[in-house]
């Protein structure tokens, strides 16, 4: 079959095929990130109940938790894609890299946000030097400085592999952000969902999680597909293809 050839593959490889196939995905996964979000939002804040320890304050967990996530996920993808440009050397995939981690700054930068909105009733200050919130806030710097090398030099070729470097050095710091609750003394509290346990919430507050973090990645996915689109005409602009595309004003 075709799509078991290399050939096959290796022609969604290629900014000119990528191109046009990402344009027709964008509108499916933005449109179904806005209406994950509504009904992920509606379940939050009106259907899921009222905690019997926080209260309402609880509620913002239904934002920070699936920003937490996403910012971890979205950081190994980006690895992902920058190391097959590494090793590769594809276009496209250093391309992805950058497309994602804008995305992935902006959710970590609100996991930190919203934990310091909730740790202010929970815990009475906004900020501590928790093993977690610290390994979170340098994922952020990660991200910073993932953008800042493909920003500071010049050579497109050069900037991939060094901030490929960096992703592949900064990607331990997932399992230590993953962990932390469980390997040191730390304020933050365990993990509510886990791979090898059942939930320990209501079902509702389940589903809210599951809608907003759906929602998230939706818009994820989306938003990277609009920025790697803008990367690829930046960088083909000389290109036949591209011209011709200028030239129909597509």
């Amino acid at each position: 079959m075709k799509i078991f050839t290399k050939a096959y593959w290796l022609q969604w490889s290629s900014p000119k095929t990528f191109y046009p196939t990402a344009g027709k995905m964008i509108p499916w996964f933005m449109i179904s990130g806005l209406i994950l979000t509504i009904i992920g939002l509606y379940y939050s804040f009106f259907v899921a109940p009222t905690d019997y320890q926080q209260g309402e304050s609880y509620r913002i967990m239904f934002i920070h938790v699936p920003a937490a996530w996403m910012s971890m996920w979205l950081y190994f993808v980006m690895c992902i894609y920058a190391s097959i440009g590494l090793i590769w050397r594809t276009r496209l995939s250093d391309m992805m890299a950058g497309a994602i981690a804008p995305t992935g700054a902006i959710f970590t930068f609100i996991a930190l946000w919203t934990g310091s909105l909730w740790g202010k009733p929970t815990w009475g200050t906004y900020w501590v030097w928790d093993a977690r919130l610290t390994s979170e806030l340098i994922l952020l710097f990660l991200y910073f400085g993932f953008i800042a090398l493909r920003a500071a030099i010049d050579d497109p070729q050069r900037a991939a592999r060094a901030s490929a470097l960096l992703a592949l050095v900064g990607v331990i710091n997932l399992p230590i952000i993953y962990f932390s609750v469980k390997w040191w003394n730390t304020l933050h509290q365990g993990a509510s969902i886990s791979i090898d346990s059942a939930p320990t919430m209501a079902a509702t507050m389940f589903t809210a999680m599951l809608l907003m973090t759906f929602a998230f990645w939706m818009y994820s996915i989306g938003i990277a597909l609009m920025r790697v689109r803008n990367e690829i005409l930046e960088k083909e602009k000389n290109a036949s293809w591209v011209q011709e595309l200028l030239r129909d004003g597509k």
